[in-house]
Protein backbone atom coordinates (compact mmCIF):
# COMPACT_ATOMS: atom_id res chain seq x y z
CA UNK A 1 0.00 0.00 0.00
CA UNK A 2 1.48 3.32 -1.01
CA UNK A 3 1.47 6.36 0.99
CA UNK A 4 -0.66 9.61 -0.44
CA UNK A 5 3.09 11.25 -0.81
CA UNK A 6 4.00 8.11 -3.33
CA UNK A 7 1.28 8.12 -5.22
CA UNK A 8 1.86 11.97 -6.03
CA UNK A 9 5.13 11.02 -7.24
CA UNK A 10 3.98 7.97 -9.18
CA UNK A 11 1.80 10.45 -11.38
CA UNK A 12 3.79 13.03 -11.50
CA UNK A 13 7.09 11.49 -12.91
CA UNK A 14 5.78 7.97 -14.19
CA UNK A 15 7.41 4.37 -13.63
CA UNK A 16 10.41 5.24 -15.49
CA UNK A 17 11.65 7.83 -13.29
CA UNK A 18 9.90 6.35 -10.14
CA UNK A 19 11.67 2.60 -10.62
CA UNK A 20 12.00 2.27 -6.64
CA UNK A 21 8.09 2.09 -6.54
CA UNK A 22 5.60 0.06 -7.52
CA UNK A 23 2.85 0.45 -10.15
CA UNK A 24 -0.16 -0.89 -10.56
CA UNK A 25 -1.32 -1.34 -14.20
CA UNK A 26 -3.98 1.68 -13.64
CA UNK A 27 -1.14 3.46 -11.92
CA UNK A 28 1.00 3.22 -15.00
CA UNK A 29 -1.92 4.27 -17.50
CA UNK A 30 -2.72 7.37 -15.31
CA UNK A 31 0.92 8.37 -14.88
CA UNK A 32 0.78 7.83 -19.11
CA UNK A 33 -2.11 10.59 -19.31
CA UNK A 34 -0.03 13.22 -17.11
CA UNK A 35 3.67 12.17 -18.38
CA UNK A 36 4.20 10.36 -21.27
CA UNK A 37 6.15 10.57 -24.04
CA UNK A 38 3.60 10.21 -26.73
CA UNK A 39 0.43 11.70 -25.36
CA UNK A 40 1.00 13.11 -22.13
CA UNK A 41 -1.31 16.08 -21.02
CA UNK A 42 2.13 18.15 -20.04
CA UNK A 43 3.50 17.66 -23.48
CA UNK A 44 0.28 18.45 -25.00
CA UNK A 45 0.10 21.65 -22.55
CA UNK A 46 3.38 23.35 -23.00
CA UNK A 47 3.69 22.77 -27.30
CA UNK A 48 0.09 24.96 -27.39
CA UNK A 49 0.71 27.09 -24.58
CA UNK A 50 4.12 28.25 -25.29
CA UNK A 51 3.57 28.74 -29.28
CA UNK A 52 0.20 30.43 -28.12
CA UNK A 53 2.14 33.34 -25.95
CA UNK A 54 5.19 33.27 -28.29
CA UNK A 55 2.63 33.89 -31.75
CA UNK A 56 4.34 31.30 -33.14
CA UNK A 57 2.19 28.25 -35.59
CA UNK A 58 4.80 25.27 -35.20
CA UNK A 59 3.01 23.58 -31.42
CA UNK A 60 -0.18 23.78 -32.86
CA UNK A 61 -1.71 20.60 -33.58
CA UNK A 62 -5.52 19.08 -33.62
CA UNK A 63 -5.81 18.45 -30.15
CA UNK A 64 -9.37 17.41 -29.72
CA UNK A 65 -9.41 14.89 -32.32
CA UNK A 66 -5.97 13.51 -30.81
CA UNK A 67 -7.99 12.99 -27.48
CA UNK A 68 -10.78 11.83 -28.90
CA UNK A 69 -9.20 9.05 -30.78
CA UNK A 70 -6.98 7.84 -27.67
CA UNK A 71 -7.90 4.65 -25.90
CA UNK A 72 -6.12 2.05 -23.35
CA UNK A 73 -4.74 -0.89 -25.50
CA UNK A 74 -2.92 -3.84 -25.40
CA UNK A 75 0.81 -3.24 -27.10
CA UNK A 76 0.80 -4.45 -30.60
CA UNK A 77 1.46 -8.25 -30.96
CA UNK A 78 5.36 -7.79 -32.08
CA UNK A 79 6.15 -6.77 -29.02
CA UNK A 80 4.00 -9.14 -26.46
CA UNK A 81 6.79 -11.51 -24.73
CA UNK A 82 4.51 -12.75 -22.05
CA UNK A 83 3.02 -15.77 -22.86
CA UNK A 84 -0.37 -15.07 -20.80
CA UNK A 85 -1.32 -11.59 -19.38
CA UNK A 86 -0.37 -8.37 -21.06
CA UNK A 87 -0.45 -4.82 -19.35
CA UNK A 88 -2.29 -2.34 -21.34
CA UNK A 89 -0.85 0.91 -22.66
CA UNK A 90 -2.08 4.15 -24.10
CA UNK A 91 -2.72 3.77 -27.56
CA UNK A 92 -5.10 5.64 -30.09
CA UNK A 93 -7.61 4.44 -32.88
CA UNK A 94 -6.53 4.57 -36.42
CA UNK A 95 -8.58 7.85 -37.58
CA UNK A 96 -6.37 9.58 -35.00
CA UNK A 97 -3.27 8.95 -36.23
CA UNK A 98 -2.79 12.28 -38.63
CA UNK A 99 -3.09 14.20 -35.10
CA UNK A 100 -0.60 11.91 -33.23
CA UNK A 101 1.93 12.69 -36.36
CA UNK A 102 1.05 16.12 -36.42
CA UNK A 103 1.86 16.64 -32.65
CA UNK A 104 5.08 15.02 -32.56
CA UNK A 105 6.01 17.06 -35.90
CA UNK A 106 4.99 20.39 -33.62
CA UNK A 107 8.13 19.26 -30.81
CA UNK A 108 9.96 19.13 -32.81
CA UNK A 109 9.74 22.47 -34.85
CA UNK A 110 9.58 23.71 -31.13
CA UNK A 111 12.74 22.45 -30.46
CA UNK A 112 14.47 23.66 -33.58
CA UNK A 113 12.93 26.65 -33.64
CA UNK A 114 12.63 27.89 -29.72
CA UNK A 115 12.71 25.69 -27.11
CA UNK A 116 17.36 25.33 -28.56
CA UNK A 117 17.17 28.06 -30.28
CA UNK A 118 20.90 30.02 -30.08
CA UNK A 119 19.71 33.05 -27.90
CA UNK A 120 17.18 30.89 -25.99
CA UNK A 121 20.24 28.78 -24.83
CA UNK A 122 22.68 31.68 -23.93
CA UNK A 123 19.83 33.17 -21.88
CA UNK A 124 19.56 30.04 -20.35
CA UNK A 125 22.80 29.58 -19.25
CA UNK A 126 23.50 33.26 -18.03
CA UNK A 127 20.24 32.57 -15.70
CA UNK A 128 22.42 29.88 -14.52
CA UNK A 129 25.23 31.85 -13.77
CA UNK A 130 23.50 34.54 -12.07
CA UNK A 131 21.89 31.72 -9.68
CA UNK A 132 24.69 30.13 -8.94
CA UNK A 133 26.59 32.86 -7.49
CA UNK A 134 23.52 34.47 -6.06
CA UNK A 135 21.83 31.70 -4.46
CA UNK A 136 23.21 30.16 -0.37
CA UNK A 137 25.59 27.67 -1.42
CA UNK A 138 24.40 28.07 -5.35
CA UNK A 139 21.19 26.27 -4.52
CA UNK A 140 17.83 26.23 -4.15
CA UNK A 141 16.84 25.52 -0.85
CA UNK A 142 15.08 22.38 0.02
CA UNK A 143 13.38 23.53 2.64
CA UNK A 144 9.76 23.51 1.64
CA UNK A 145 9.17 26.83 3.28
CA UNK A 146 12.12 28.55 1.78
CA UNK A 147 11.41 26.99 -1.45
CA UNK A 148 7.92 28.51 -1.78
CA UNK A 149 9.24 32.05 -0.41
CA UNK A 150 11.56 32.20 -3.28
CA UNK A 151 9.74 32.97 -5.95
CA UNK A 152 9.75 34.97 -9.86
CA UNK A 153 9.85 37.91 -8.25
CA UNK A 154 12.58 37.78 -5.54
CA UNK A 155 14.96 36.53 -8.09
CA UNK A 156 14.28 39.06 -11.06
CA UNK A 157 14.82 42.07 -8.52
CA UNK A 158 17.71 40.42 -7.12
CA UNK A 159 19.29 40.73 -10.83
CA UNK A 160 17.79 43.99 -11.33
CA UNK A 161 19.75 45.05 -8.24
CA UNK A 162 23.11 43.52 -9.22
CA UNK A 163 22.85 44.97 -12.99
CA UNK A 164 22.72 48.51 -11.73
CA UNK A 165 25.11 48.14 -9.11
CA UNK A 166 29.01 47.80 -10.21
CA UNK A 167 30.25 47.18 -7.30
CA UNK A 168 28.31 43.93 -6.74
CA UNK A 169 29.73 40.72 -7.20
CA UNK A 170 26.85 39.49 -9.24
CA UNK A 171 26.94 42.38 -11.54
CA UNK A 172 28.52 40.76 -15.15
CA UNK A 173 26.07 37.88 -14.54
CA UNK A 174 23.07 40.02 -14.20
CA UNK A 175 23.70 42.80 -16.69
CA UNK A 176 23.76 40.15 -19.37
CA UNK A 177 20.27 39.74 -18.75
CA UNK A 178 19.27 42.94 -17.52
CA UNK A 179 20.84 45.32 -19.98
CA UNK A 180 21.14 42.21 -22.80
CA UNK A 181 24.37 42.19 -23.03
CA UNK A 182 24.41 38.14 -23.87
CA UNK A 183 27.48 36.23 -25.07
CA UNK A 184 27.32 35.66 -29.08
CA UNK A 185 27.20 32.20 -31.42
CA UNK A 186 30.80 31.80 -32.02
CA UNK A 187 30.29 28.48 -33.56
CA UNK A 188 27.79 25.71 -34.31
CA UNK A 189 29.34 22.40 -36.64
CA UNK A 190 28.72 22.31 -39.93
CA UNK A 191 28.23 19.00 -41.27
CA UNK A 192 31.19 19.12 -42.93
CA UNK A 193 33.12 19.54 -39.31
CA UNK A 194 31.06 16.69 -38.47
CA UNK A 195 32.39 14.42 -40.94
CA UNK A 196 35.59 15.15 -39.98
CA UNK A 197 34.69 14.71 -36.05
CA UNK A 198 32.22 13.89 -34.60
CA UNK A 199 32.85 15.62 -31.71
CA UNK A 200 33.73 18.94 -33.41
CA UNK A 201 32.17 20.92 -31.12
CA UNK A 202 33.96 19.85 -27.66
CA UNK A 203 37.22 20.05 -29.67
CA UNK A 204 36.91 23.85 -30.63
CA UNK A 205 35.82 24.55 -27.23
CA UNK A 206 38.57 23.04 -26.07
CA UNK A 207 40.92 24.78 -28.23
CA UNK A 208 38.98 28.14 -27.78
CA UNK A 209 39.50 27.85 -23.72
CA UNK A 210 43.27 27.35 -24.53
CA UNK A 211 43.36 30.52 -26.23
CA UNK A 212 40.85 33.22 -24.74
CA UNK A 213 40.39 31.09 -21.22
CA UNK A 214 37.09 29.75 -19.59
CA UNK A 215 35.13 33.12 -18.24
CA UNK A 216 35.32 34.36 -22.21
CA UNK A 217 33.15 31.22 -22.97
CA UNK A 218 30.13 29.05 -22.81
CA UNK A 219 29.37 26.09 -24.14
CA UNK A 220 26.43 24.24 -24.68
CA UNK A 221 25.98 20.22 -26.22
CA UNK A 222 22.22 19.70 -26.02
CA UNK A 223 20.08 17.11 -27.74
CA UNK A 224 16.24 17.01 -27.33
CA UNK A 225 15.31 14.45 -24.90
CA UNK A 226 13.04 11.30 -26.01
CA UNK A 227 13.07 10.22 -29.79
CA UNK A 228 10.57 8.34 -31.90
CA UNK A 229 7.57 7.02 -30.19
CA UNK A 230 6.27 3.61 -30.79
CA UNK A 231 1.91 3.07 -29.68
CA UNK A 232 -0.54 0.52 -30.25
CA UNK A 233 -2.98 1.39 -32.80
CA UNK A 234 -6.26 0.26 -33.02
CA UNK A 235 -7.07 -0.66 -36.47
CA UNK A 236 -10.76 0.06 -38.07
CA UNK A 237 -10.56 -3.91 -38.67
CA UNK A 238 -9.70 -4.35 -35.25
CA UNK A 239 -6.31 -5.54 -35.20
CA UNK A 240 -3.86 -3.68 -33.21
CA UNK A 241 -0.76 -2.43 -34.63
CA UNK A 242 2.43 -0.43 -33.75
CA UNK A 243 2.62 2.87 -34.94
CA UNK A 244 5.89 2.40 -36.28
CA UNK A 245 4.65 -0.47 -39.12
CA UNK A 246 2.18 2.09 -40.40
CA UNK A 247 3.82 5.61 -40.43
CA UNK A 248 6.71 6.58 -42.09
CA UNK A 249 6.16 10.28 -40.66
CA UNK A 250 6.81 9.16 -36.93
CA UNK A 251 9.46 6.92 -37.53
CA UNK A 252 11.72 10.19 -39.66
CA UNK A 253 10.45 12.76 -37.46
CA UNK A 254 14.63 13.63 -36.60
CA UNK A 255 15.67 13.98 -32.93
CA UNK A 256 17.21 17.89 -32.82
CA UNK A 257 20.73 18.20 -31.03
CA UNK A 258 22.79 21.23 -31.25
CA UNK A 259 26.50 22.01 -30.26
CA UNK A 260 27.07 25.85 -29.55
CA UNK A 261 30.06 27.65 -28.04
CA UNK A 262 29.36 31.24 -26.91
CA UNK A 263 31.82 33.95 -26.68
CA UNK A 264 31.80 37.22 -24.72
CA UNK A 265 31.47 40.44 -27.02
CA UNK A 266 34.61 42.02 -26.02
CA UNK A 267 36.69 38.62 -27.92
CA UNK A 268 33.94 37.77 -30.09
CA UNK A 269 35.14 39.81 -33.41
CA UNK A 270 38.88 38.07 -32.79
CA UNK A 271 37.43 34.62 -31.68
CA UNK A 272 35.83 34.63 -35.12
CA UNK A 273 38.94 35.42 -37.13
CA UNK A 274 41.12 32.98 -34.64
CA UNK A 275 38.55 30.43 -35.47
CA UNK A 276 38.62 30.96 -39.30
CA UNK A 277 42.03 30.83 -39.20
CA UNK A 278 42.45 27.42 -36.85
CA UNK A 279 39.06 25.86 -37.55
CA UNK A 280 40.12 22.96 -39.32
CA UNK A 281 43.67 22.00 -38.12
CA UNK A 282 42.12 21.92 -34.44
CA UNK A 283 39.39 19.58 -35.52
CA UNK A 284 41.85 17.42 -37.17
CA UNK A 285 43.83 17.49 -34.56
CA UNK A 286 41.79 16.51 -31.89
CA UNK A 287 40.55 13.40 -33.73
CA UNK A 288 43.93 12.24 -34.53
CA UNK A 289 44.78 12.72 -30.63
CA UNK A 290 41.34 10.47 -29.76
CA UNK A 291 42.83 7.92 -32.21
CA UNK A 292 46.39 8.11 -30.69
Amino acid sequence: MSTPAEDIVKLAIGPTKAKDLDFTPGEKILAEIIVGDAFGVDRMDYLLRDSHHLGVAYGKFDHYRLIDTLRILPPAPFDVKKENYVEPTLGMEEGGMQSAEALMLARYFMFSQVYLHPIRRIYDIHLKDFLEHWLADGKFSTNIKDFLALTDNEVTAGFFRAANDTADSNHDFARRIVHREHFKLLYQPHPNDVKMNPDAGRAIYDAAQVKFGHDQLRYSPQKQKGGAVDFPVKMRDGQIVSSSAISDTLAKVPIVSVDYIFADRDILNEARKWLKDNKNEIIIKFKQEEVE
